[in-house]
């Protein structure tokens, strides 16, 4: 007698289930569509919002950044009203609560996330660089490619995507190559002891003044100056300034066709840029050594003088 009683249970709660989800099924449906509106309005706005700031700021960063933000903002406000209006509003509430809640937990758990979100959010406003600028962030060198929530991209000149982490960006010192455009390279020629220094900078200063991609202005000043006495050469130090906004190619270009006239200028004057000497010393009680070159050329090249 007892089964009849049990199986009878059963189906009349799953009827009870049945009509109780079929009386729901507005509520479901219009929560669906709240979900599907807000995502594409949420979308819809991001697009918006990211061409305004673009527009106002050109700041593609920034822009980019504030319009996801804005996106997920609005989709997540619409997933927690369609909680709501399917009847699900304790859920909605106690997702808020359980988020309240553990939040020292979720803060301890997430913790790189949120530092990297935080830092994304401030480096949207504030930041030293933009969109394409190279830059050197600790090890990594390279091209600004995008400002995401967690992450900085760089696309370095060996062609490697580095992903840095915000917080890393906005700790790390970094180096920016082409903010004001501008980059002052440096190398170093030696001559010999007995040519002119005076006459061997004005040689190399006609040499800079021949490259049409050097710069030279009030504020930045092409000079040559006396670095070292080395070993077998009196060295001269090159300053010499380039643009940078093209950084990876045409400022790397111009210092090799600098360098290049540069050594070509002071052989067509007549100095002389000689190899290291190497100086021999005999320890032993030899008054003198033999020595033979291989090359019969240098031999009567040596007899004639």
């Amino acid at each position: 007698m007892q089964q009849p009683t049990t199986t009878k249970t059963v189906t009349e709660s799953f009827h009870d289930y049945v009509t109780s989800f079929i009386d729901q099924l507005p509520n479901i449906a219009i929560a669906i569509v709240i979900i599907i509106l807000g995502t594409l309005i949420g979308s819809w706005l991001g697009r918006f919002a990211r061409a305004r700031i673009s527009a106002r700021t050109a700041d593609p960063l920034m822009s980019k950044f504030l319009g996801k933000a804005i996106k997920y903002t609005l989709i997540v406000i619409a997933i927690m009203l369609a909680l709501r209006a399917a009847g699900l509003g304790g859920i909605a509430a106690g997702i808020l609560t359980a988020a309240g809640a553990s939040a020292v937990v979720l803060g301890f758990a997430f913790k790189d996330i949120g530092e990297n979100f935080i830092a994304g959010i401030i480096l949207s406003f504030n930041r030293p660089f933009d969109v394409n600028d190279t830059v050197e962030i600790g090890d990594n060198f390279g091209k600004v490619k995008a400002l995401e929530f967690r992450y900085t991209k760089l696309k370095t000149f060996d062609g490697k995507d580095v992903y840095i982490p915000n917080s890393d960006v906005l700790t790390e010192p970094v180096t920016n190559y082409t903010e004001d455009g501008f980059f002052r390279w440096t190398f170093t020629i030696g001559i010999a002891y007995e040519d002119n220094i005076d006459g061997a900078k004005s040689t190399v200063m006609e040499a800079l003044r021949r490259e049409p991609n050097v710069i030279e202005d009030e504020e930045h000043e092409n000079f040559v100056i006396e670095d070292e006495l080395a070993t077998s050469t009196v060295n001269l130090k090159v300053f010499f300034w380039v643009d940078t906004k093209d950084f990876r190619r045409m400022a790397l270009i111009t210092k090799g066709n600098v360098v290049r006239q540069v050594k070509e200028a002071l052989e067509d004057a007549g100095y002389y840029l000689p190899a290291d000497i190497q100086e021999i010393k005999l320890y032993g009680g030899e008054s003198d050594f033999t020595v033979r070159l291989a090359d019969d050329k240098v031999t009567d090249k040596l007899k004639q003088k």
